[in-house]
């Protein structure tokens, strides 16, 4: 899919008109543009698009060759990459995946640009990429709001498990924003003057953007440990109010367990074998260690 740039529209057009054009963006699969010998053999493109791992932008003597890895949202182990070229006046882009399609038809339907041009035509793209992060990193925050919330109302079913893939999604988000906002500062520095430097500034823009990103992931980040923190200490509270419990049970049996060995000897001359008030005093007196410690217990404010 071939498109030309002009003063105040982007529209389709043809091969021909696109090589011929001042400004233009092209759309390639990678079967398609394996495909386009002539302007791959034009402009000595000659990069592997489909080994795409981050965002990059890497500066070449005839051209920039970059790439995108962009998390999907909810999906922790999925990511969507795309490969571009940035030529003198000329943008081309090589994406199995349709994502590419969708933001250029979303800026056209969404836009109408005055004085258009390639530097903002990119800039567009670049912000349509993460028009909604902002929002999607808000729900984040709710989520982790509401595990924080569950703890006090002491419901913390999976919490380990839910703060695992929260922390990983915000971890992906930091850096893949972080990518990006280096991608943003090559493109305004220009290095090799594929763009009008007067033009350049969007490109700052979009790197500020991303960075103001990437430090809300970091909050949220932070903010994440805080309530995981929280709710070790939380766990560690709850342990030792157990082992509180347990030691109080423990030392209230242990004289009893004292008396019930020391009278179960059943010696011949141990004179209360044969008293006949024996047993009630051995009941009694073991009512009367359990009503000592719990008043000890009680006096030093360990229940």
């Amino acid at each position: 899919m071939f498109y030309r740039i002009e003063k105040d529209r982007v529209e389709e057009t043809s091969a021909e008109n696109w090589e011929s054009g001042q400004s233009g963006v092209a759309v390639f699969t990678h079967k398609e543009w394996e495909e386009e010998m002539d302007i791959r053999a034009t402009y000595l493109l000659g990069q592997r698009e489909d080994n795409i791992h981050f965002c990059k932008l890497e500066s070449h003597a005839n051209y920039l060759f970059g790439t995108f890895h962009i998390p999907v949202k909810r999906e922790h182990e999925k990511n969507m990459g795309f490969a571009f070229y940035i030529l003198p006046g000329k943008l081309i882009f090589i994406d199995d995946n349709g994502l590419v399609q969708a933001h250029i038809k979303k800026i056209i339907a969404g836009k109408v640009h005055s004085g258009c041009n390639l530097e903002k035509f990119f800039y567009d793209f670049l912000i349509s990429l993460i028009d909604e992060d902002l929002i999607y990193l808000a729900v984040l925050e709710k989520e982790i709001t509401k595990m924080e919330e569950s703890m006090v109302e002491d419901e913390l079913k999976d919490f380990n498990y839910r703060m695992l893939h929260l922390k990983k999604e915000i971890s992906r988000l930091y850096r893949y924003y972080s990518q990006l906002a280096d991608l943003g500062e090559n493109l305004y520095e220009n290095e090799k003057e594929f763009f009008e430097k007067k033009h350049t500034g969007v490109f700052r823009i979009f790197a500020e953007r991303t960075t103001r990103l990437q430090e809300e992931t970091q909050v949220l980040r932070e903010y994440a440990m805080q309530v995981q923190d929280v709710y070790q200490s939380e766990i560690g509270i709850r342990q030792n109010n157990v082992m509180k419990v347990l030691t109080i049970v423990t030392t209230v049996f242990l004289p009893l367990t004292l008396i019930a060995g020391w009278y179960g000897m059943n010696f011949v001359y141990m004179p209360e074998l044969k008293w006949v008030y024996g047993y009630p005093v051995a009941i009694g007196a073991s009512i009367l260690v359990i009503i000592v410690s719990l008043w000890i217990f009680k006096k030093k404010k360990y229940l």
